[in-house]
């Protein structure tokens, strides 16, 4: 990778386009001044803002779907042969982009970004997108359109000083990452089998950092089951499924440990405040560095299944996102992107992360796979997310850099 003994230069004179850039593949490896690459902040600001005020909560497709119409018209604009994909009727749809390319066959880049967030409709009303000095706000700003948006600058960028990229270009955006990806892990496996690298522009590492593996993740579905009863006339005549899901939470969370956490993020219980509650239900998540560990967590949350208890209780498994370590051959992208950091001045370093993405899916099955490749910042799935303004064109000359990068000797 990155050393064919012959040089190119591209050259864009400065009254078009302020840049000029050199790309030279030699016996020293990859070179190319992608600082000297024409991103503007600004512009790029402006950009997202449009994609961030188009709300689109995972959970309702028709929200989703009116994101991926701005993004298929923005691609549709740089000239990419756009595919519009329906994984389910209860998500909303896929985008899937390729660019034209010289050795069209071969197998290329697939950039992987999903458009679904956590953010219910309204959400602007208490978040809205409003800059603050270096900070911008906004739903969904940073986890994950502003790195989406700033890999589709990286190629606009490329496209206008007239760069190929050694390996055709693929875009796919998904529409559940944020619920586990149930209806879209397949097409995503399908899509990374034909890519000879897979680049997530999920939000930066602290640091710029970048992330080169994701812990394993579980989701849990839990049931109690009581007796109803008058909560004033008959009280004790009730068993309550609130007060026993009360004690599996308490129990759950305490199990978490430095190998494998445990969290409640939903609960739901209870119809009339004079009644004796007969059913609650809860979600669960569980994380785990190591996927033994993460097994074990299974194991252990299925014991608290109690079919036969005066109240009962039901526990399955639900979604699981397998653990990705990091390959030699993923760490190479590593180096090349530790490379471009230096090239930019800034910092940088890598790290396996929790919270799970795509990323999961893809370095699983051994397709080398570099995330966290987007926009620096911060409190994502808060009412205080929100990104570093000038991270975007650091961020997008540092994926432009990957993708001039990256070639069939990987």
């Amino acid at each position: 990778m990155l050393d064919r003994p012959f040089v190119k230069l591209i050259t864009c004179p400065s009254n078009n386009h302020g840049v000029s850039i050199r790309v030279r593949f030699g016996c020293e490896g990859f070179k190319m001044d992608i600082t000297k690459l024409n991103f503007d902040d600004e512009v790029m600001l402006a950009g997202l803002q449009r994609w961030v005020v188009c709300e689109s909560p995972s959970y309702d497709s028709y929200a989703v779907n009116r994101m991926q119409d701005l993004a298929a018209h923005d691609l549709a604009v740089m000239g990419a042969s756009i595919e519009r994909i329906t994984p389910h009727h209860s998500v909303g749809d896929c985008i899937r982009a390729r660019f034209s390319h010289s050795s069209p066959n071969q197998p290329g880049l697939l950039i992987l970004g999903h458009m679904d967030t956590v953010h219910p409709l309204g959400t602007l009303a208490h978040l809205p997108v409003k800059r603050d000095g270096n900070l911008c706000f906004g739903p969904g700003i940073c986890d994950m359109k502003g790195g989406n948006y700033l890999a589709l600058e990286a190629i606009r960028q490329l496209h206008r000083i007239g760069a190929e990229t050694p390996l055709p270009i693929t875009v796919l955006f998904t529409s559940d990452e944020e619920i586990g990806s149930p209806h879209t892990r397949h097409l995503i496996e399908a899509e990374a089998t034909r890519a000879k690298a897979v680049l997530i522009p999920e939000p930066a590492r602290k640091g710029n950092g970048v992330t080169s593996g994701r812990y394993a993740v579980a989701r849990y579905n839990i049931s109690t089951y009581g007796k109803p009863s008058h909560a004033g006339l008959r009280l004790s005549e009730g068993r309550s499924a609130i007060r026993k899901m009360a004690s599996h939470i308490i129990d759950i969370e305490a199990m978490t440990s430095d190998d494998c956490t445990f969290s409640v993020g939903v609960m739901n219980a209870g119809k009339w405040v004079n009644c004796v509650s007969s059913e609650a239900t809860a979600e669960v998540l569980s994380m785990s560095k190591r996927q033994q560990d993460l097994d074990d967590g299974i194991k252990k949350m299925l014991a608290f299944n109690d079919p036969d208890g005066d109240v009962m209780t039901k526990v399955s498994v639900g979604l699981t996102r397998p653990v990705w370590t990091a390959s030699e051959t993923g760490l190479k992208l590593v180096d090349l992107a530790k490379r471009l950091s230096t090239q930019l001045g800034q910092r940088f370093h890598h790290e396996s992360s929790g919270g799970g993405s795509d990323g999961n899916f893809t370095g699983a099955i051994g397709v080398p796979t570099l995330d966290g490749l987007g926009v620096a910042g911060d409190k994502y799935h808060t009412l205080e997310e929100h990104i570093e303004i000038d991270s975007l064109s650091m961020r997008g000359k540092m994926m432009a850099g990957l993708l001039m990068g990256i070639d069939q000797d990987l």
